[in-house]
């Protein structure tokens, strides 16, 4: 089948990029709610570590530096890596802790889809990784 528009195949290295931007502001947006809600998070009782103080901070700052590592393109494979383990941790913790998970089930199966997409894919252009 034809394409209709084939000039804009020569862009093609860009998709990678408007993903990676998508996905990391998606993951500064859970830092920041997670900061808004730090105070709620923290009296949450969590089955192995207890209390969640220390749990709310390190979730805030796991998120923004996932986020800040996959909007500017900084080892995106790896950041895409522990991404998609974070939202799958999320996944079970929304299920338990629904006030924790800021995001609905599935936007969480699509920012996993997004973040093996830029595994496998890696940064595109305008990031920091160079392709080797």
């Amino acid at each position: 089948m034809l394409n209709p528009f084939p000039d804009l195949l020569a862009l093609g290295f860009f998709a990678p990029t408007i993903v990676r931007v998508v996905a990391g502001a998606f993951f500064l947006y859970v830092a920041y709610m997670q900061y808004q809600r730090r105070d709620e998070i923290s009296k949450l009782n969590f089955p192995i570590i207890g209390q969640g103080a220390q749990f709310a901070w390190l979730a805030v700052a796991f998120h923004a530096v996932v986020g800040a590592m996959l909007f500017f393109g900084y080892y995106t494979q790896i950041a895409a890596l522990l991404g998609a383990i974070g939202l799958l941790k999320g996944l079970w913790l929304n299920r338990r802790f629904p006030s924790m998970v800021i995001l609905p089930r599935s936007t969480i199966l699509i920012l996993i889809a997004i973040c093996l997409s830029l595994l496998l894919s890696g940064a595109g252009a305008f990031a920091f990784d160079l392709p080797l």
